[in-house]
């Protein structure tokens, strides 16, 4: 009973009362990796990125339209006379008002359809360890959809580029994951330009500010996505891994004067390499020469960060804190750390090196669960099919967790104090009230905690759901439960 409370909670999403875990939980989870559909049904009305990016590439080229309209670049202060030309005239900064605040409208429906399509595949899904995984990469790979050019495409990255990648190598996701659209846009890759280059010499001889180098994607790779902080990189191959990504940009949609002089052509989100925006010349990188030109180069930098022993140490420890505790044990990370390394990144490797680590099985339920866990196992511990994509996007608002917000490339924090504060807990404690209360007496607390909680349930709890006042408070006492609330 224990190992089944284990491979549903822990490795899954939460157990559903109708189901059950047969024979071997081990077995049963290796088992899952064929069962997982990276396309799921719940997707199928979901935006796809032609209708995402063709509305984006619409309200660039009609902002830049208005700017031109309106006098383009801002000029110098001029005396105040009758014949002193306007800057920008109202009507067509009223008009550029209006189609950000069209597109930001737009764009957040798109958000919210992906957030539901999202929640509805985990919801019924029979492999939830993978879609655990997905999770757990898109946290690690982390984009803000607080930006507006990436509101629409932040669930795209996850579909797009992690589920079809989940179960491959890690050098194969990685190189999916920096090459979307959400993530070239999102740490401005997209507008890099090498200074040296065809298109930096033509934007100097304009006179154009402000145009250049951009040195965040390069150095979240190494930071966040690969190396982690402090493991033997230093600035200077940050800037030089950044000349290596210039050109690596995003048809129809990149941004900046060196993207709109060249007028790249393709669909609109697909990524694009330019020469003429690359830097040219050779690249050292922590010691080690990369001759190549072109795409070739930043290629052969990216392939190299994958399969880095610190970056074997980096993704363990963050598996191994995600299924164990905030402080994951040594010899996990180290196992897991020899299985990368020995595999080249097999992503499958790993996973079954947690599948069979004795520390996950015997450990109690230490990890506290996100919001989005929590709210997650919570409609699955009632049976619920599905979830209306508004309610369930603005619930994890409420709680703190909105999906593809986390505010900053290091993504979501994976730590007990970052989601069991007092008033974190009282705000799902009042969301539990209200799941109950929608429910009404149509579940059984006293027979479904048991079902939900396999091995698990304590008999204070189970009193005090028998002691409850009404079926709803049964129930929400069951869904705020020491036992229910971790994982």
């Amino acid at each position: 009973m224990f190992d089944q409370a284990i491979a549903a909670n822990r490795f899954g999403l939460g157990a559903r009362p109708g189901e059950r875990i047969e024979g071997d939980a081990r077995r049963a989870l290796l088992a899952q990796f064929d069962r997982f559909d990276p396309k799921p049904a719940a997707f199928a009305s979901a935006p796809d990125r032609k209708t995402v990016a063709g509305g984006l590439a619409d309200y660039l080229e009609q902002a830049r339209g208005l700017r031109q309209q309106g006098g383009g670049r801002k000029q110098q202060a001029q005396p105040q006379t009758m014949t002193a030309a306007p800057i920008a005239p109202k009507p067509a900064r009223d008009a550029m008002q209006q189609a950000r605040k069209y597109v930001r409208q737009e764009s957040r429906g798109e958000y919210i359809a992906l957030v539901g399509a999202r929640a509805n595949a985990a919801l019924i899904s029979s492999a939830p360890f993978v879609e655990r995984l997905t999770h757990f990469w898109a946290n690690h790979f982390a984009v803000s959809a607080d930006k507006l050019t990436v509101i629409g495409l932040a669930g795209l990255l996850e579909f797009e580029a992690i589920r079809p990648n989940v179960l491959g190598t890690f050098s194969d996701l990685l190189f999916a994951v920096e090459r979307h659209p959400a993530m070239l846009l999102y740490l401005d890759q997209a507008q890099s330009i090498g200074p040296n280059s065809a298109v930096g010499a033509r934007v100097a001889a304009r006179g154009v500010r402000k145009v250049g180098l951009n040195e965040n994607l390069a150095r979240e790779i190494m930071e966040l996505h690969t190396l982690g902080v402090r493991t033997g990189y230093a600035q200077g191959d940050v800037t030089e891994f950044a000349r290596a990504l210039t050109g690596w940009t995003v048809s129809g949609i990149g941004r900046g004067p060196g993207v709109r002089m060249l007028g790249i052509s393709g669909n609109p989100g697909d990524y694009a390499f330019v020469p003429a925006m690359h830097e040219p010349g050779e690249r050292t990188i922590m010691g080690r020469r990369y001759a190549q030109q072109g795409e070739a180069q930043a290629r052969a930098i990216i392939a190299d960060l994958a399969t880095n022993s610190a970056t074997a140490t980096h993704i363990s420890t963050k598996l191994a804190r995600h299924f164990t505790d905030d402080t994951p044990p040594p010899a996990l990370v180290a196992r897991l750390a020899d299985s990368f390394n020995r595999s080249g990144g097999d992503l499958p490797s790993l996973y079954r090196v947690l599948i069979d680590a004795p520390e996950i099985w015997a450990a109690p339920s230490a990890k506290f669960k996100t919001p989005w866990d929590w709210t997650i196992s919570a409609n699955r511990a009632l049976g619920v099919q599905s979830v209306e994509a508004q309610p369930v996007a603005g619930l994890l608002v409420q709680l703190g967790q909105p999906i593809w917000k986390p505010g900053s490339p290091a993504g979501y924090d994976d730590i007990d104090a970052s989601w069991a504060g007092p008033d974190a807990l009282v705000r799902r404690v009042e969301a539990a009230e209200r799941i109950a209360a929608k429910m009404g007496a149509n579940a059984d607390a006293r027979a479904l905690a048991p079902r939900v909680l396999p091995g698990t349930l304590t008999p204070a709890t189970a009193q005090a759901i028998a002691r409850a006042d009404s079926p709803g408070q049964a129930l929400a006492l069951m869904l705020v439960a020491p036992e229910f609330m971790r994982r």
